[in-house]
Formats: structure tokens, C-alpha cells, sequence
């Protein structure tokens, strides 16, 4: 299917003057398969992000804090070759490898990963603690390497998932099949243990569907979950933000195609309820009740409209009608998944804090030495 046809049909509702200024951009960030564009993201994150001079103008402008990250000013954009190791410039001892076109394993340590490409089973086992993370949408990667590296500093992989908006828009070929890789990855590889879930905004919507995946065969998943320690979820989105966040996502600096993507999300909502809504509802439910009763830490703002307050709050009761811990932290004012860069002393603050009284094996000590 062609760029033009995918993005036709899929902006069909909208005027033919949008339609055909938004087309073309449009088409390309929802039929793109490859990371020179922009990056691939995960799933629940309903924020921001942008690629190249042609793409979306970047809304998320994230920047390393301080002397933490000096080196990172440094890096281009993070280039994956698939199937290749890749060893960043200037940290030897980083590097990054393409399990998926939506999963990547990102450690400190350079090696060779080879894996079943059927079960995804890494040839070599790596006995590593294990950081999930799903990204936002249209994240880019020096933004998710920010994040990243906190945790392989301290010697952790990070595993982060990405979708598409088509991925996200169409989930039973999309994010549903990104969802089915990711505990198909963490089931073949046990070596990976224990296991710390970092989400943002639409990511949560992907960890909903993996639970979805794993609630039709509990006994088999059952030690999956179990291996779980830590949640942590920042600017979480509900599906009732989908029309708000895809549309930001997409066209940040552009409220007339906002308004224009707006609409259309509205109508694709109701028109594919069954291809799409009903998976969506789901997904949420499950998030809310969720399988995985590990501690969870909420970031999140007041006046972020995508990862909403009343949202957040609504899962936060449920979970702690469930016997689960829950660490609120919610600021008057932040940008949407964009916490850690207004607020970063705050942001490690209250992160270290979780991670060291959920995971005896975490370094927080040392990490804040570092800072």
C-alpha cells in the first residue's frame, strides 16, 4: 500500500484542503516503517516529538540536565542499522540493538545479540535486571536515550517500545502484534529478572493490550508477572484523551490541522468501534485492574490535558482498592511527558526513592553521586 492511498484513506473525513496539505506529512509519519524519519514509538505515549527538517516541528525539546548529560549534546541522532550493534560516540560502553522495528534493547555494555528470530530468545542470556520501557508517541530517540541511560548507568538493560499512529489507530494489526513481541521477548528470556515497568502517556495503552495478551493464559504468564518489582508511569493517557493527544502528537505547532486530526480521531473512534474502540476499552479496563500489583509511582501535572489528572486519579483508586501501593506525584505545571526536564531534581527524587524501596538491587546512592 502506497503512502498516498494509506494516508487518502485514511484522512477521508477531512475536507479536501486539509486533506491535501496534511496528506503528505500525514502519510509518510503513519505508513513509515524505518527510524531515519523519526522514531518508531511504543505505544502509550500520546505526546510529541518530531524527525527531520521535512517531518512535524518538535513539541517535545527535551534537554540533558546539567552536567549529567554533557556527553549526549554531543550524539546525533541515534542511527540502528537492524540486526547490528551499534556503540554510540564518545560511550564506548553504550550501545543499542534492534530486537523489533518496535523493540530495542539499549545496554551498557557492547555485544553481539543474537536471537531466535521466531521466539525472539537471545542466544547468549544476558543476568541482567530488566527496565521496560514504553515510549511515547513520536518520541525521539535522543529524548528516550535520556531516559534510558539512567538505568543502564546503573547496569540495567532498558528494553523501550515504540508504535506508530497507525499502529496505535489500527491496533488488532498494529499495536496488538507490538504488545504479543513484547511478552513473547520477556517469556523466552527469563535471564531478564527482575523487571521494572517505565511507561508514558499512550504506553500505557501498550502494557494495557500486553495484559490483555496474558489474561487468556494466567498460568502460563503467571512467573512473567511475578518478575515485576517497580512501576512507574509518566503522563499516562486514557483512551478518552486519544481525540487530544494523537492530534498534539502529530501536528504540535498546527491547531488548524490539530482541529482537523481532532475530528477525524472522533470519527474513527466511532465509525471502527469494533475494529478499534472496543480494543481500546479494553486495554483500559485492564490497565485499571491491572494483573501486576508491584508499587507504582504516577508523574504527572495539572494542566496536562493528554495525561489528565481525573484520569490518573481514576486508576490510582482502583489500584489501591486492590491492596496495590501507589506513589503520587503530580505538579501544578508540566508539559506533557516532560517532567523529568522542569522538575528533575524532584523527578530522580521521587524515582530513586520508589526503585529503592521496591528493588534492594537498585543503586540510588551512587546515582545521585553522580549528579
Amino acid at each position: 500500500m502506497s503512502v498516498v492511498r494509506l494516508s487518502s484513506r485514511l484522512l477521508a473525513p477531512l475536507n479536501s484542503t486539509v486533506r491535501s496539505s496534511a496528506c503528505s506529512r500525514y502519510g509518510k509519519l503513519l505508513a513509515s516503517g524505518n527510524r531515519k524519519g523519526f522514531v518508531i514509538v511504543g505505544a502509550a505515549a500520546l505526546s510529541t516529538s518530531s524527525s527531520d527538517n521535512n517531518s512535524v516541528t518538535p513539541f517535545l525539546q527535551a534537554q540533558p540536565h546539567q552536567d549529567q548529560f554533557q556527553q549526549l549534546r554531543k550524539f546525533s541522532s541515534l542511527q540502528k542499522n537492524q540486526n547490528q550493534m551499534t556503540a554510540l560516540p564518545e560511550r564506548r560502553q553504550f550501545s543499542t540493538q534492534e530486537i523489533t522495528k518496535n523493540l530495542t534493547l539499549y545496554s551498557s555494555q557492547p555485544r553481539n545479540v543474537e536471537k531466535d528470530p521466531k521466539t525472539l530468545k537471545l542466544k547468549h542470556e544476558i543476568d541482567k535486571p530488566l527496565v521496560v520501557m514504553f515510549s511515547w508517541l513520536l518520541a525521539k530517540q535522543k529524548n528516550l536515550l535520556k531516559y534510558a541511560k539512567l538505568y543502564t548507568d546503573q547496569g540495567y538493560d532498558v528494553l523501550t517500545i515504540e508504535i506508530t499512529p497507525w499502529q496505535l489507530l489500527w491496533p488488532t494489526k498494529g499495536a496488538q502484534l507490538v504488545a504479543a513481541d513484547v511478552i513473547k521477548f520477556l517469556e523466552s528470556n527469563t535471564c531478564f529478572s527482575p523487571l521494572i515497568l517505565h511507561g508514558f502517556s499512550v504506553g500505557g495503552y501498550v502494557w494495557g493490550e500486553c495484559m490483555v495478551h496474558m489474561a487468556r493464559d494466567m498460568d502460563r504468564y503467571q512467573p512473567l508477572i511475578d518478575r515485576i518489582v517497580a512501576q512507574i508511569w509518566d503522563s499516562a493517557a486514557d483512551i478518552t484523551e486519544i481525540p487530544i493527544g494523537v492530534p498534539k502528537s502529530i501536528f504540535p505547532r498546527n491547531p488548524t490541522l490539530q482541529k482537523a486530526l481532532r475530528n477525524y480521531t472522533i470519527y474513527h473512534l466511532k465509525t471502527f468501534h469494533e475494529q478499534a474502540t472496543t480494543h481500546y476499552i479494553r486495554s483500559s479496563q485492564m490497565f485499571h485492574s491491572t494483573l501486576v500489583k508491584a508499587p507504582v509511582l504516577f508523574f504527572l501535572s495539572k494542566n496536562d490535558p493528554i495525561g489528565a489528572e481525573n484520569s490518573n486519579l481514576s486508576v490510582r483508586e482502583t489500584m489501591e482498592s486492590l491492596g496495590i501501593k501507589c506513589t503520587w506525584k503530580c505538579w501544578d505545571r508540566s508539559a506533557h511527558v516532560m517532567h523529568y526536564k522542569h522538575h528533575t531534581n524532584e523527578y530522580l527524587e521521587h524515582l530513586f526513592k520508589h526503585l529503592e524501596e521496591n528493588h534492594v538491587g537498585w543503586r540510588a546512592e551512587k546515582s545521585r553521586a553522580k549528579l
